[in-house]
């Protein structure tokens, strides 16, 4: 059940194979594997870049129903912005001219709707408000008596 490790009284063949194990290639591998890790240690970042908001402008003190406009449209197809109704190019124009002049992180816009609007009035609101310059594009269904 042993192995021979050659030579001895019993009087065992000496001359088969020897159960050797050659641990050459497996510290070649170890020594491969060892530099390509120092080498892709070297291609982390060393330090994270964080950005840090800048001191806010002096606030001024606005209602809360200009911070972002809604613009509502009803099931005759009557659209309002805010609580004004306007006509399409009405709108158009007031909302590129009041988006212009904001941050552009304060350029959204809500687009209040019932849910059996027609999808198409829908879309043609939305197409006026990006096309105005608002983004992102907040939708709000309700049901809207």
């Amino acid at each position: 059940m042993g192995m021979s490790t050659g030579g001895g009284p019993s009087g065992s063949d000496t001359s088969g194979p020897r159960p050797d194990v050659n641990i050459t290639p497996l510290i070649d591998v170890l020594l491969v594997m060892i530099i390509i890790f120092m080498v892709i240690k070297h291609k982390d970042p060393h330090r994270f870049e964080s950005k840090i908001p800048e001191k806010p402008k002096e606030q001024q003190q606005v209602k809360s129903d200009t911070i972002f406009p809604v613009l509502t449209i009803d099931r005759q197809g009557v659209i309002r912005w805010n609580t004004q109704e306007k006509t399409e190019e009405q709108l158009k124009r007031e909302l590129k001219e009041f988006l212009d002049n904001r941050p552009s992180d304060l350029r959204a816009a809500f687009i209040k709707a019932p849910r059996d609007v027609q999808y198409e009035r829908v879309m043609k609101l939305i197409d006026l408000a990006k096309g105005a310059g608002a983004s992102p594009i907040g939708l709000q269904i309700d049901n809207l008596d």
